[in-house]
């Protein structure tokens, strides 16, 4: 089976709407484009991971809409142009889409990632490069994290580098449970994950049960009922952002049991300062490394505090 895709160039106040548009008028999908791209005006769109761009479309944007192979592309830009109130029909292109495998396609992009000295994330339809190593069969998924992002690795490599079996540990913010697993796996007793959504969750248990990790996955509110309420422990990691991090000081340092540690990630090398400032009050953070721009820090709590 084939497809024709219409492509399209709009200015940027008209291409979410547009988008919308060719959806209701027949459309199967809809993408927008950077139309400059490739070119010295291509300006990215994003910030930090997790970060909802400010923008909804770059200042020249290409719609790009997929339709069936035999619908007619000009009534379907004419009905949308309509339905968002543009005087005419703009000009477009079309470029045939050939059928392909595109579960296979998709796979073929995802490698297995070797992290630190001993840790492979490895996709379920690859075999693993090591198997005496630490795997984790991970697939990319809706939740963030699977070792491919600077602070992901940073974080991995410090558990690694610091292993703590039969200690307690607290990833906060876990997106897919990839650190909590390799705290598992590292050995650690009692781990526990905790995010603010509900899909991430469901993806992080479905991936601790796949690995064999016995680990207890929360949303906030269900943490705050459950056993580990007023739980401090070994070890807390956060790999979030640099302003939810700051507001969570109070919070995330309290979780630290007396000589445990607290490791946070998500951080730019020119945010570490101000984020380790908004923990001084609480426990003193340093640079542990860092890898593309990005940090991780790294305190000990104080024993008695």
């Amino acid at each position: 089976m084939s497809w024709t895709e219409v492509v399209i160039e709009v200015a940027r106040e008209h291409a979410e709407a547009l988008s919308d548009a060719l959806m209701e008028a027949g459309a199967l999908s809809v993408s927008v484009e950077d139309a400059d791209e490739g070119t010295d005006q291509e300006k990215p769109l994003f910030g930090e991971p997790g970060m909802v761009p400010t923008e909804a479309a770059w200042e020249h944007s290409r719609v790009v809409a997929l339709t069936d192979l035999d619908a007619d592309q000009a009534v379907i830009v004419a009905e949308a142009a309509q339905a968002i109130g543009l005087a005419t029909p703009p000009q477009f292109t079309t470029r045939n889409v050939a059928d392909e495998d595109w579960v296979r396609k998709t796979q073929s992009q995802f490698e297995p990632i070797h992290i630190g000295k001993n840790i492979w994330v490895v996709p379920s339809w690859h075999d693993a490069p090591d198997p005496d190593a630490l795997i984790l069969e991970l697939d990319p998924g809706l939740a963030f994290g699977t070792g491919s992002h600077p602070t992901t690795r940073l974080c991995m490599e410090w558990l690694e580098a610091n292993p703590a079996p039969g200690k307690t540990v607290l990833d906060y913010g876990c997106g897919s449970g990839i650190l909590a697993m390799v705290a598992r796996k590292l050995g650690a007793g009692s781990v526990s994950g905790v995010d603010i959504d509900p899909q991430a969750i469901e993806s992080a248990r479905d991936n601790a049960e796949r690995n064999h990790c016995e680990i207890d996955y929360y949303l906030p509110e269900d943490f705050a009922q459950s056993a580990h309420a007023d739980e401090r422990f070994d070890i807390v990691v956060a790999n979030i952002l640099s302003s939810p991090l700051k507001l969570m000081a109070p919070m995330l340092s309290g979780r630290v049991a007396p000589g445990g540690s607290l490791v946070l990630s998500g951080v730019l090398a020119r945010q570490a300062e101000e984020v380790a400032q908004a923990y001084a009050p609480f426990i003193k953070l340093s640079v542990w490394a860092e890898l593309d721009g990005w940090v991780a820090l790294h305190g000990q709590l104080q024993q008695g505090s």
